[in-house]
């Protein structure tokens, strides 16, 4: 992946730096975005993986991103350069999806996958920034789960409803931030469209995962 993908991903986020609930916290997250940063590779991130490390893919194998076409027809107005330069740079990320089988089924892997564009450096106790994208199918009911990065969405095509701590179900439409706190319990589900979302993490410790929540959000 050239920087021209990084950097597109940063210009959209910056489009969001204005009168919007979550601006503030969303700056805090741009005030840490390093100068220079730059996608890590395969091996780099099982180097520094937790100990049950999420699975690498490569994109023929993953099911859910036959929907990467038509979320770029979908992207609006603010993500539709951004979708056009992930397109043609899908085959050289990274894909992972953290759980396993046994956890979330057969059929929600198939219809999930993400994929970390940029991380900062490691400088010990400084805030880090990861910056990926994620993936879901039609039909698909992420679990409740958590994590102790803070954490910014932001949809760019299709739709969702999300679900934070315990709150309601709300429709977020492509274009608004979703701003989940340190350890906040959140879900997301789709309907009859797959959803393409851009997500930044704030955190000391970028090597941690996602942890599923034994409540059930249904």
């Amino acid at each position: 992946m050239g920087p021209s993908l990084r950097d597109e991903a940063r210009r959209v986020w910056t489009t969001f730096l204005k009168a919007t609930p979550e601006a503030a916290a969303l700056a805090r997250f741009l005030a840490d975005w390093p100068a220079s940063a730059s996608q890590p590779s395969r091996e780099q991130i099982g180097s520094r993986a937790p100990l049950h490390p999420p699975a690498l893919h490569p994109p023929a194998q993953l099911p859910v991103l036959r929907w990467l076409p038509q979320l770029t027809v979908q992207a609006g107005r603010c993500g539709a350069a951004f979708l056009e330069t992930l397109s043609v740079a899908a085959g050289s990320l990274a894909w992972r999806q953290t759980y396993t089988p046994d956890e979330v089924g057969e059929e929600f892997l198939r219809n999930y996958a993400w994929a970390e564009l940029s991380r900062s450096g490691s400088g010990i106790g400084a805030a880090q920034i990861s910056c990926g994208v994620l993936v879901l199918g039609p039909n698909t009911f992420y679990p409740p789960h958590r994590h102790e990065a803070e954490e910014i969405y932001l949809p760019l095509a299709g739709t969702a409803e999300w679900l934070k701590g315990d709150g309601v179900w709300r429709h977020r439409r492509p274009g608004t931030l979703i701003h989940h706190s340190s350890e906040e319990t959140h879900a997301m589900r789709t309907g009859g469209q797959p959803l393409l979302a851009m997500y930044l993490w704030r955190s000391a410790d970028l090597s941690q995962s996602a942890r599923l929540d034994p409540r059930s959000a249904e």
